[in-house]
């Protein structure tokens, strides 16, 4: 007898601290974080969001990829030095299970096709190369 007027009293107790349905939506809308942007991009490279995030966890300031042609000499400087930084000797694989690598993605997010063997990132760090030579050209003439 006395286990069940235990066992109701913990029931009824817990019963009357319940909000109503429209308490809690109210509560649920007001509780929940805004909507963040992923700081992967799945096509590659980070999202304005990651690089802010970066700058906080990290102190430094990123700047997006160069995605167009590398007609100025800063251009071809930052394309010239990514290319060769993470591609004349790839810390991975290009794929993994048939898929592209974050690693090769990366390219993408600088405007170059995504290297799906060595030898094409080899390429990539052979075009970097090309690019820091022009780059070192254009600046011994100025």
């Amino acid at each position: 007898m006395l286990i069940r007027k235990a066992l109701s009293s913990r029931t009824r107790s817990k019963s009357s601290n319940v909000r109503s349905s429209k308490d809690r939506t109210a509560t649920a809308r007001r509780a929940q974080p805004k909507r963040r942007q992923p700081e992967k991009d799945p096509e590659g490279g980070l999202t304005a969001e990651g690089r802010k995030a970066f700058a906080r966890k990290e102190g430094s300031h990123l700047r997006p990829g160069v995605t167009g042609p590398a007609n100025t000499p800063e251009k071809m400087r930052r394309k010239g030095s990514f290319l060769r930084r993470h591609f004349a000797h790839p810390r991975g694989p290009m794929q993994r299970d048939g898929k592209p690598t974050r690693l090769a993605l990366s390219a993408h997010a600088w405007g170059e096709p995504v290297p799906k063997t060595l030898s094409d990132a080899r390429k990539l760090a052979a075009k970097g190369k090309k690019l820091l030579e022009k780059y070192r050209g254009t600046k011994e003439e100025s």
